[in-house]
């Protein structure tokens, strides 16, 4: 990604981000997240706090967004800049029943960007 500003390289590892949750797909995951990132929500009153190793197999395990031709209904609300390594993302995404706003820490190495931290809030969507 060298050579992209770092908006443009955040944006296009959110885009992997996205199509990853929606399509259920370990592998770019895999690819967006640092090997030591954490995967945390207390929205349902206890903490929920995951490695990756414990986080992808539940991914891999559910039936995805587009298996059940669910709408994409992701977006990127901010991107903000702590210093050439660091970066923060708010996004937010729907899969089934749930809306998620995600608060997304990103660090740079190795000339890549990837998320170290994941931590979430989610709401339960009212069926019309």
């Amino acid at each position: 990604m060298s050579g992209a500003g770092p908006f443009a390289e955040i944006t296009a590892v959110m885009a992997d981000y996205f199509d990853g949750l929606y399509l259920g797909d370990t592998g770019r995951l895999g690819r967006v997240f640092h090997p030591d990132a954490h995967y945390v929500c207390a929205t349902e009153g206890t903490l929920t706090r995951l490695s990756m190793g414990e986080y992808f197999p539940i991914v891999a395990a559910r039936p995805s967004p587009a298996s059940r031709s669910e709408p994409r209904a992701d977006r990127i609300v901010s991107v903000e800049l702590a210093g050439p390594v660091t970066a923060f993302v708010r996004a937010e995404c729907v899969i089934g029943a749930k809306r998620f706003t995600d608060f997304l820490t990103f660090i740079r190495l190795d000339d890549e960007w990837r998320i170290i931290a994941k931590t979430f809030h989610f709401d339960l969507i009212e069926e019309p």
